[in-house]
């Protein structure tokens, strides 16, 4: 049930901005034109793809561009006050008081030599008048609140003692501890479970109601937008294409890249087909455009799309920025739904044609078992147990230790996929991370992960080096697993270097070329540092290091996370497409369950260090059995598709 909205004036009015950043492929127009209005007590969400300039806006309004980038024109209005004409020194009072910002990646923007209760106490003595004691209770209060475990014990850990998804809850605390009028949420609940982030936007619920808060909502997770917005905006090539409200928007896109958006959503439904990926990637934006900025991936093209500029085009309460709304005639037109479904693994310009591929797997109902143990399993973990020692003292002695995975057992066959789902901090990570010997040294390991007949925690010097090549791992932090010092060729080469010597240099760029088409990126993308990616960009670049010396098992540690719902499908096609065409397994760790629906042919739910419930993905998903499995099935946001 969404929160109601508030009438009257907007509490903030974007006019007409534009920001322009200073790069070395040129002058780059990353937001052109944009201009929108929320009112007091308002969900407004900014969705589209990774590269379309949403986290751009963000730290537009917040002031937060980056060296090389600044606001050419418009003007940012909170409550009638101008943002943008305010000094520094009064900006600091606005920014984090006034307008709260949950950034994107938890893990950059906490600092690492501080302990998180020591950050929130700092938010919360800098913009309210509690201090000492007094702000560490409040900070305990919010670490609770956003479902931090133990709050009174973990507001004292630093940083990289917690997992990702519980980073991304002390972000949400810090900056919601702050008390702003205002918040700018830039993908708040990527990181997080669905029961985790059912309580997080229940909480944002609530504190709308409760304070009249408007909320920037930036996501590409369409079915939370459904469930919290009242008002959606679709963004594209740096430009607003599409406004309407949230029931409007699902019952009745007329863009066609939200259509397509909306077709490329992964579910149970969709296990016998393709997901309806859309061809190309986000054009880059230092280029003069002369026509639609959609036009080379639209399925509804026609040639005055080439040389004509699309206006935003009011319909009543929704907006669109397409020429099939403009009046005049669409030749042809295709079909409804006509070049949906066509997975294009090369990108523009690539010269290379690729047909579609056949992507059916089996049945939700029919998991294959019978196929599955008709093979040795290729992966077997029996009785895996992971403790971190805990030490103290000046001295760091071990005075005790920290069960991260308890008496864990599952098995992978070769050429399928097993789903580890669960909560966030119950192992999930550490269980991939052990079974790719990336623990050792750092945690006492009992048990067995046999490997095609070898027991990988036995293996050391060279046979460890040929087990590396055949399991390789995708980590749930793409911008923290790349060196910012290496260019992405380097990044991509390296593993290259390292497990396949027989390689020439030749060889080894015609490979990389082919990889990163197949991941959707430019190839002028292999001379770019990982900077200068957005989140989703650089988790293509995570994906394709971890394909790139042809592994059998791929351990995929939250891999479509940062990804919005085009790219995803992409990404999740071209999984399923090398597991149809090599064979590769996957150890798939996630808390979309809608991309387990789609891909696992195996689920295992865990909770807190052990296995709860694990079976083929029809039994879990559609008869579970255990109670844990249930809540955590029932907190899954679904799209309430509006009757038309």
């Amino acid at each position: 049930m969404k929160a109601d909205a508030g009438a009257g004036a907007a509490m903030l009015d974007v006019d007409n901005l534009k920001v322009a950043l200073d790069a070395d492929a040129g002058l780059v127009k990353a937001i052109d034109g944009l201009s929108l209005s929320i009112r007091r007590g308002e969900t407004f969400a900014l969705v589209g793809e990774s590269g379309c300039g949403k986290s751009m806006t963000a730290l537009a309004l917040m002031r937060l561009l980056p060296e090389n980038g600044g606001v050419t024109h418009g003007r940012v209005a909170l409550e009638g006050q101008d943002v943008l004409a305010l000094p520094e020194s009064r900006m600091r009072a606005v920014r984090g008081g006034k307008i709260g910002m949950i950034f994107q990646e938890p893990a950059t923007s906490l600092n690492p030599v501080m302990r998180v209760g020591d950050q929130i106490v700092e938010a919360i003595e800098a913009h309210t008048a509690l201090r000492g004691a007094a702000a560490r209770a409040k900070a305990i209060q919010w670490l609770g609140k956003v479902g931090i475990p133990e709050p009174e014990a973990r507001i004292d850990e630093y940083p990289f003692r917690l997992s990702g998804g519980q980073k991304q809850r002390v972000m949400i605390a810090m900056t919601l501890a702050a008390e702003p009028d205002f918040l700018i949420a830039d993908e708040p609940t990527t990181a997080l479970d669905v029961t985790i982030q059912a309580q997080i936007l229940d909480l944002l619920k609530q504190l709308q109601r409760e304070q009249g808060m408007g909320l920037l909502l930036i996501t590409h997770d369409l079915a939370v937008v459904s469930g919290m917005a009242h008002r959606v905006a679709l963004m594209y090539a740096g430009q607003i294409i599409e406004v309407a409200s949230a029931a409007e928007f699902f019952a009745a896109p007329k863009h066609p890249y939200a259509r397509l958006l909306l077709r490329a959503l992964p579910d149970s439904a969709k296990r016998g087909e393709a997901l309806a990926a859309i061809p190309g990637t986000v054009p880059a934006l230092s280029q003069e455009f002369s026509g639609c900025r959609f036009a080379p991936r639209c399925d509804r093209v026609f040639d005055a799309c080439a040389g004509t500029r699309p206006a935003l085009i009011q319909l009543g309460a929704h907006s669109v920025r397409c020429l099939l709304f403009a009046g005049g005639p669409h030749p042809n037109p295709l079909p409804e739904g006509e070049g949906v479904g066509r997975q294009i693994l090369a990108s523009p310009g690539s010269g290379e044609a690729v047909e579609p591929l056949d992507l059916r797997p089996l049945p939700l109902a029919d998991s294959g078992e019978g196929r599955a143990l008709a093979a040795a399993p290729l992966l077997e973990v029996q009785n895996l147990s992971v403790r971190f020692p805990i030490r103290k003292g000046l001295l760091q002695r071990a005075s005790g230790a920290f069960v991260a995975v308890d008496d864990v057992s599952f098995s992978i066959a070769p050429g399928r996929t097993l789903a580890l789902v669960g909560e966030s901090g119950c192992g999930k990570t550490t269980t991939g991370k052990a079974i790719v010997q990336l623990l050792r040294g750092q945690a006492v390991i009992g048990g067995q992960a046999t490997f095609e007949g070898q027991d990988l925690f036995s293996l050391s010097g060279g046979a460890l080096l040929a087990a590396r090549r055949q399991v390789q791992i995708i980590f749930q932090d793409p911008f923290a697993s790349l060196d910012p010092r290496m260019r992405v060729f380097d990044i991509l080469e390296e593993g290259l270097l390292a497990l396949r010597p027989e390689m020439d240099g030749v060889a080894r760029r015609a490979s990389l070329e082919r990889l990163v088409d197949q991941v959707g990126l430019r190839r002028d993308a292999l001379q770019r540092y990982p900077h200068e990616f957005s989140g989703g960009q650089r988790q293509r670049i995570a994906i394709a290091r971890a394909l790139a010396v042809q592994p059998k098992l791929i351990v995929c540690d939250e891999p479509t996370s940062a990804l919005d719902v085009s790219v995803q499908a992409q990404i999740l096609n071209l999984l399923r497409h090398l597991q149809r065409e090599l064979g590769v397994s996957y150890l798939f760790i996630t808390h979309n369950i809608g991309v387990v629906e789609y891909i696992a042919d195996h689920v295992a739910v865990m909770n807190r260090g052990r296995i709860e419930e694990q079976g083929t993905a029809g039994e879990v998903l559609l008869a579970p059995r255990s109670a844990y499995t249930r809540t955590l099935l029932a907190a899954v946001p679904r799209i309430a598709m509006a009757s038309t």
